[in-house]
């Protein structure tokens, strides 16, 4: 939201505006204050011990408990200090306190008249367990689509631009929604005991206790997603040293992991899996720091002797991280990007599937990313005549299953790939060289 466009910030006063009318309610002899000053400061000190965690995520817990147990606006006014007062570290500040107070709001709103319209606060006041799990289920249910349609929203107003029919919300209900109601449900059973325990004659002090194994299970996520962005930033930091060492292809590794990744998505592989692929297409050079400088940098042709110092950079990036275990197949491409299905490519000269899929999924990301970048011997080629070579060379060189993806997600996204300080840099004359594969590849 830094740069938040006008549509977006109407959007957000909008939403607020409207969560300020399901407040309304509030100022009645009915509104049970003591369990919402409670309820909110144990919200609110959960968020407190998230930030402290460095943890990206909402303790809904608490807030789906306050719509088991309170009325629609009580519920929904739990989550306003905590989330106005939250630390907010990228600008607007302000703005973002108030987008996310007034989402909450929103969602555990209609979570608690769905709740309530279903006969769920009898329910819990009479510990009718099972038949509590149903318009409990309900509740979570309508406080995901709430979610994430406001998500949805949101993220179309600051995109800007048309949009095709229906694809906002065909990836809200591909994407984030499916995405969120599994956590969220297990949320929900957490808050459904607490109001049971609430309403039970053991009373509030047992319902706070169901937050104590919450609370283990978050702090060890956290953990998790902490040695995740260490890993991440261990990748970045091998591949900047790749970057400043063969400044030719600087920027060369975060294209050809965006191109991995969307023909991973093309090919329907899994999130992780689509996650595996774009660090195998980030990392598929990081054995060019085993290669003397001086062959990366060198303007003339290169010698055979040369050229098979070169062809061991698969080999020298294997060793580099065969050892990091979250890598997965990704290591199994660093090492065999650059084998080809007619049996011709290095290291080991591997043929059709006898290459990882992987490897074979990179190798296409690879080519296509060496020719429509401009290098130090060439200039840039176009996207489609890049796409005609690969054509060429389908069924020979790469397989043709990867070069239909990437076509067809080219033809879906278009290609956006990072602009890079090299680029602007006027190609120097050099020997030619076969277009496929890249000499210095």
């Amino acid at each position: 939201m830094e740069d938040v466009p006008a549509r977006a910030r109407v959007y957000v006063l909008a939403v607020a505006a409207l969560a300020l009318l399901c407040l309304r309610a509030l100022p009645s002899a009915h509104t049970p204050w003591p369990a919402v000053l409670l309820l909110a400061v144990v919200y609110g000190g959960c968020e407190r011990v998230a930030a402290r965690w460095q943890f990206a995520g909402t303790f809904f817990p608490v807030l789906l408990a306050g719509a088991f147990l309170l009325p629609p606006a009580a519920a929904a006014l739990v989550a306003v200090p905590g989330a106005l007062l939250s630390p907010v570290d990228d600008p607007p500040r302000g703005l973002r306190r108030t987008w996310r107070a007034a989402q909450l709001v929103l969602a555990v709103w209609a979570a608690a008249r769905v709740h309530g319209a279903l006969g769920g606060r009898d329910a819990v006041a009479v510990s009718d367990f099972p038949y509590a799990l149903v318009p409990a289920a309900a509740a979570v249910l309508a406080f995901c689509v709430v979610l994430c349609l406001l998500e949805g929203g949101l993220g179309a107003r600051a995109a800007g631009g048309p949009a095709a029919p229906g694809g906002p919300a065909r990836r809200i209900w591909r994407g984030p929604f499916p995405r969120t109601l599994a956590p969220v449900a297990v949320h929900g059973l957490a808050g459904l005991m607490m109001a049971l325990l609430w309403r039970s004659p053991y009373g509030p002090v047992a319902a706070l206790l169901v937050l104590c194994p919450m609370g283990v299970s978050w702090w060890a996520f956290a953990q998790y997603h902490r040695e995740r962005a260490a890993h991440r930033a261990t990748i970045r930091a091998l591949v900047q040293a790749v970057d400043i060492k063969d400044r030719y292809t600087r920027g060369h590794s975060e294209r050809v992991g965006q191109a991995s990744m969307m023909i991973a998505r093309e090919l329907g592989m899994d999130d992780e899996r689509v996650e595996v692929l774009r660090f195998a297409g980030i990392l598929h050079d990081v054995g060019k720091l085993g290669v003397p400088t001086r062959l990366l940098r060198k303007d003339g042709p290169l010698t055979p002797e040369e050229r098979r110092v070169i062809e061991l950079h698969p080999e020298y990036g294997h060793e580099m991280v065969r050892g990091i275990s979250f890598l997965g197949e990704a290591r199994a491409a660093v090492l065999h990007h650059h084998e080809r299905l007619d049996g011709s490519g290095y290291p080991y000269g591997l043929a059709g599937g006898e290459i990882p899929e992987s490897a074979r999924v990179v190798a296409v990301a690879d080519a296509f990313d060496a020719m429509t970048s401009t290098r130090s011997y060439r200039r840039a080629r176009p996207v489609d005549a890049a796409l005609a070579e690969l054509g060429r060379c389908a069924g020979s060189q790469f397989d043709p299953r990867m070069v239909t993806a990437l076509l067809r997600a080219l033809t879906r996204h278009g290609w956006h790939p990072v602009a890079t300080g090299d680029e602007t840099r006027p190609p120097r004359p050099r020997a030619a060289v076969p277009s496929l594969p890249e000499t210095r590849r």
